[in-house]
């Protein structure tokens, strides 16, 4: 309300003074014009205006400051608001207010100029700019617009660089930022950076668990090294590369949570500088209470069992780091959310009596993914069901209270897939995991089966055959196991499978070894898998390292004759009745966090396909088709299906006899990935590629260096209910084909 006081009828000691109240008007609409939807929801939730309230010129001048300044923030630095204001006829006493957003021009950063700076890398200068970019080649994926808040950061960023450097007198005089061109910003920087320090002596205090040498290694400091006090730090305390011993965890490792290590300089002689590391060790503590939250479908056990951090054990931050890192690589759970300190987990140190307490905020996201589909062509219908459980519960199946719709919670996998387009083709498959054996030891069980029909029954809308009495048929089965290994290290999991498969055919003429027999592939597969990423879906750090051997039992030199016995005079039915073979499998990813969210992946892959005997010859099935987009199509003779971007399908497989016959292969590539959407309901990024690989029929022609090179680009998104979904453009340099570039589609994880 508004009070107004005036003067009535003053005498020589008197004077009566009025009062008069007028009431502010309530505001019964609050709107936006001049921005989209999306912008005038964000300042909602930042102005916090209720309707109702009164309109008063605090609310007006702290509301047109707060949308000024978010405009700014977007690059619109000239943006102008005014206030409309419109009497509400229906309500006494009432406005709508509205804030006109003028918002002008967006206004960029063009060029950024370092006074006082030179001989100091230029690209180093920028890079420690983090949000304050210049427009040049090298920031073409950051935003050039001017924020005056993180410009001030990025002034400190800069004063940080010039101290790794060894100027620790380093500082900024003066800044002016003024226009260029209309809509582009020019910064000056001036700075004194002073003289280069260098290190001389470095002394240790304080520590007991550890001698000073020892200490002294992990530092990697010498004397008259150039002073860098700000990667001192980081090696002690952490917060630089990830190559980096980092001291304090050192100790926090062994339960000393309360570790501190402070450099102090002691003397100053000249351009030397003595440095005293003060270290306060403190008690050992142990792990108190482990609370979890968020868990609304998954069991609690479920995630108490994949941590590393257990109520009485003595703190480790690698056990701590290790249990953020589980939770990510759980499917089940938001991997960006976990990692986030306040919002993904808390640590609540107890100093007096040496304990701590740590929570774990998961956030649940629905990983389940249904498949209903149907397509017409060839003048035939084919339809698919297919759904994906990866957080089913076995445990829970007859508890009606855990159907939600299905019995959910303990991180199995259950999947079940059916096609068909009535007599001439089905397909059934079905698998099951469970990653914890017995819930006690992560040991993991699977369970798989499949079965494919073909028949020579054809019915479209031109003609129709019907005939089941020619039909090409497929079934197997598979087991498995898997255990986590504590030597090495834990990341290590050994697996063994064993799989029977069988090829029936009947009066099938259509490009199979035979028309008429059976042949069975009974394997056993043992792999050794070291993953160390920090998630499945969007990894910025880690590894991702498999070995995997195949062997069929060696029937050709248990028969009678052995070597000596000439299979090309045997019937084709009797040569592979029972198949043999040894495949051996090498696969290999590393992610690095280059800047930010930008990652470098690297990989490679190599796989032999072998004999036990010359005579019987190399096997035509379990090969390798190498070439396109990677997706398995359709095989007759099971063979692992390898992209190579840039390259039609199969394109790179040679072939002996008019069969493909591709028992040798590498493959290497090189991918930068950019994030644009991270979040449960989705997750979007960008990749460019370069990689390279061949494919050749005998490993006496093997050459690693003899590869077929492409580059290209590329998206992905990953929808929860669907999966993996990309797309890529690829340009074969050494391709044949009239059309070089090539558009693959992707769907599911690529390795």
């Amino acid at each position: 309300m508004g009070l107004y006081v005036d003067a009535i009828s003053p005498t020589n000691d008197t004077v009566f003074l009025r009062l008069q109240i007028q009431e502010r008007p309530r505001v019964t609409v609050w709107g936006f014009s001049g921005l989209r939807k999306g912008e005038q929801d964000d300042l909602k939730e930042k102005l916090s205006l209720r309707r109702g309230g009164e309109l008063s010129d605090y609310v007006i001048n702290s509301s047109t400051d707060v949308i000024k300044k978010y405009m700014a923030e977007k690059g619109f630095l000239n943006a102008v608001v005014n206030v409309e204001r419109e009497v509400d006829t229906l309500i006494n006493n009432a406005v709508k207010v509205t804030f006109a957003v003028d918002r002008g021009d967006k206004i960029k950063i063009k060029n950024i100029n370092y006074l006082g700076a030179e001989g100091i890398n230029r690209f180093k200068m920028d890079r420690s700019m983090k949000k304050t970019k210049a427009n040049i080649w090298y920031n073409i994926f950051n935003s050039k617009k001017f924020n005056e808040e993180e410009f001030v950061n990025d002034k400190e960023s800069l004063i940080e660089l010039f101290n790794e450097l060894g100027y620790r007198d380093a500082k900024i005089v003066s800044d002016s930022i003024y226009y260029v061109e209309p809509k582009r910003l020019g910064i000056d920087i001036n700075i004194d950076r002073g003289k280069q320090y260098y290190f001389r002596n470095i002394t240790w205090t304080g520590n007991s668990i550890y001698t000073a040498e020892y200490l002294q290694s992990l530092l990697r400091i010498n004397k008259g090294d150039v002073y860098d006090i700000v990667s001192m730090n980081k090696r002690l305390n952490g917060g630089g590369k990830e190559t980096d011993v980092v001291i304090s965890n050192l100790f926090r490792d062994n339960g000393y949570l309360f570790f501190s290590a402070t450099p102090v300089e002691t003397t100053i002689v000249g351009d030397s500088v003595d440095v005293e590391i003060r270290i306060v060790e403190g008690e050992q503590a142990t792990f108190n209470n482990v609370i979890i939250s968020g868990n609304d479908v998954t069991n609690e056990n479920v995630i108490r069992r994949a941590v590393y951090t257990r109520p009485g054990y003595l703190y480790s931050q690698s056990d701590f780091e290790r249990s953020i890192r589980e939770l990510g690589n759980m499917t089940n759970f938001d991997a960006e959310k976990i990692t986030q300190q306040g919002s993904g987990w808390n640590l609540i140190p107890n100093p007096i009596d040496n304990t701590v307490d740590i929570s774990y905020n998961v956030v649940e996201k629905s990983n389940s993914q249904l498949e209903l589909s149907g397509g017409w062509g060839g003048g035939m219908f084919v339809g698919s069901v297919g759904i994906n459980f990866s957080n089913f519960s076995t445990r829970n199946f007859f508890n009606t209270e855990a159907w939600k719709p299905v019995p959910l919670g303990d991180n199995q996998s259950l999947s079940l897939r059916f096609q068909t387009n009535g007599s001439y083709y089905t397909s059934l498959s079905a698998s099951f995991v469970e990653p914890w054996l017995f819930g006690k030891k992560p040991t993991s069980l699977s369970i798989s089966a499949y079965y494919s029909r073909q028949t020579n029954s054809y019915i479209s809308t031109y003609y129709q055959v019907l005939n089941d009495n020619q039909f090409y048929e497929v079934y197997g089965a598979a087991v498995g196991l898997g255990s986590r290994l504590k030597w090495p290290d834990n990341y290590f999991v050994l697996s063994h499978m064993l799989s029977i498969q069988t090829y029936k055919l009947q009066d099938w003429g259509y490009g199979f070894l035979f028309s008429t027999g059976k042949s069975h592939n009974f394997n056993y597969t043992i792999t050794l898998n070291r993953n160390s990423t920090d998630q499945s879906i969007y990894p910025r750090q880690g590894s991702d390292i498999s070995l995997s051997l195949s062997l069929t039992p060696p029937y050709s030199l248990l028969r009678s004759g052995g070597r000596s016995v000439d299979y090309s005079k045997m019937p084709v039915t009797d040569h592979y009745k029972w198949i043999e073979y040894h495949k051996w499998s090498l696969k290999a990813s590393n992610y690095v966090k280059l800047a930010g969210d930008l990652v470098l992946m690297t990989r490679a892959q190599f796989g032999y396909l072998g004999y036990y005997n010359r005579n019987w010859g190399y096997s035509p099935f379990e090969g390798f088709l190498v070439g396109g987009d990677g997706m398995s199509g359709y095989s007759m003779y099971g063979q692992d299906v390898i992209s190579l971007r840039g390259y039609e399908n199969y394109s790179l497989t040679p072939q002996v006899g008019g069969a493909y016959a591709g028992n040798v292969y590498d493959k290497f590539t090189i991918e930068l990935r950019y994030p644009l959407i991270l979040e449960p309901q989705s997750s979007v990024f960008l990749l460019a590629f370069v990689e390279g690989g061949n494919c050749w029929s005998d490993i006496k022609n093997f050459n690693p260096f003899q590869i077929k090179r492409s580059a290209g680009i590329g998206a992905r998104i990953f929808l929860p209910v669907v999966g993996l979904l990309g797309i890529d453009w690829g340009y074969g340099f050494d391709s044949t084909a009239a059309k070089k570039g090539q558009f693959h589609f992707v769907i599911g994880q690529q390795f």
